[in-house]
């Protein structure tokens, strides 16, 4: 089953430049539980101390936002992409 997790620029620093990272997760748990083990020093920027998506990314699943589906719960199939979207502040 391939899954590919879209990395966006900011965080590439932390995927050795990839901008695409491909998994065989189940759920988006998963997907981010992969990502963030090959690459250790992107997660702090993925979950907080306790464990949660972080408030200012958001995670979409085929261009819907998780939190309107499922969660981290949300269920992947063949083809399926993860996308890592941080929020950006300003004024």
């Amino acid at each position: 089953m391939a899954i590919t997790i879209e990395i966006p620029t900011a965080f590439r620093r932390f995927t050795e430049g990839s901008p695409k990272v491909d998994t065989g997760a189940t759920t988006v748990a998963e997907a981010l539980n992969d990502l963030t083990a090959k690459f250790p020093a992107l997660s702090r920027h993925v979950r907080d101390e306790q464990g949660q998506i972080r408030q200012f990314l958001n995670v979409y699943l085929n261009e819907e936002d998780i939190r309107f589906l499922n969660g981290e719960s949300s269920p992947l199939k063949d083809g399926d992409r993860v996308l890592l979207v941080p929020s950006i502040a300003g004024g």
